[in-house]
């Protein structure tokens, strides 16, 4: 292992170590709006879980899945940033870590990458709007090949392995990741999805909620970003 990689594990532990000294373990939240903590009430009855986490970004930060994986839940995280997977790799060896992209239609797509990580995409439109009316900036693009979500989920996710939550935040993308799937095989209980929206009425005739609704799942919580959506075969 690299100085680099033995000094990146350290700070994760100290960091850890320190968290759980100045908050208890039920008040901590890793995501961005605390979104982990609504995911939490839903699964508070389960103890090891499965996950699956589209543009995963970063293994602690902003994370909607690290504060289950902290609890002893284990999954998959999918991100197309090149060398994004080194650092999930080090601080969460449990979980399925894989550099790729998702969408639709396999290809190749020029990714956009911003000097703020989280905010790098696909969506050119939304790239290109940010570079000029925000301080954050594109600082490189990449042709990156992009992989159905349904052939990811089929090569990785484990025989038999139920799927409780999956997350997608893929910054404008999300569509099509969520018609990459196949939704009767790779079903998840709970969908978190983002979507930049200024009204309920906006997100109700929106094309990502129409999708949801048509593959059977209900709007059930949301934060100022994300929607959270519930099978509703999961209930019947």
């Amino acid at each position: 292992m690299s100085n680099r990689m033995t000094k990146i594990k350290l700070l994760h532990v100290l960091y850890s170590a320190l968290k759980d000294r100045l908050l208890p373990l039920s008040n901590l939240s890793f995501s961005q709006e605390g979104e982990d903590l609504i995911l939490k009430r839903f699964f508070e009855n389960t103890r090891h879980g499965f996950y699956v986490d589209v543009g995963a970004h970063h293994p602690i930060r902003y994370s909607n899945t690290y504060l289950f994986y902290r609890k002893g839940w284990r999954g998959i995280n999918i991100d197309a940033c090149p060398g994004a997977m080194r650092l999930f790799d080090v601080v969460r060896p449990r979980d399925i870590n894989l550099e790729m992209a998702v969408g639709k239609n396999e290809g190749w797509l020029k990714y956009f990458m911003f000097d703020e990580p989280a905010l790098n995409s696909f969506d050119a439109g939304l790239s290109k709007k940010r570079h000029q009316t925000t301080s954050y900036k594109i600082v490189q693009t990449r042709q990156i090949p992009i992989i159905q979500l349904s052939s990811i989920l089929e090569n990785h996710l484990p025989s038999g392995q139920r799927i409780d939550f999956m997350n997608i935040d893929v910054e404008g993308m999300e569509i099509g990741v969520l018609s990459s799937n196949h939704w009767e095989r790779f079903r998840p209980g709970v969908l978190l999805v983002e979507l930049f929206s200024s009204s309920l009425e906006a997100i109700l005739s929106s094309e990502l909620h129409q999708l949801m609704t048509s593959i059977n799942y209900s709007l059930t919580a949301m934060t100022s970003n994300n929607l959270f959506y519930c099978d509703t075969h999961a209930r019947n």
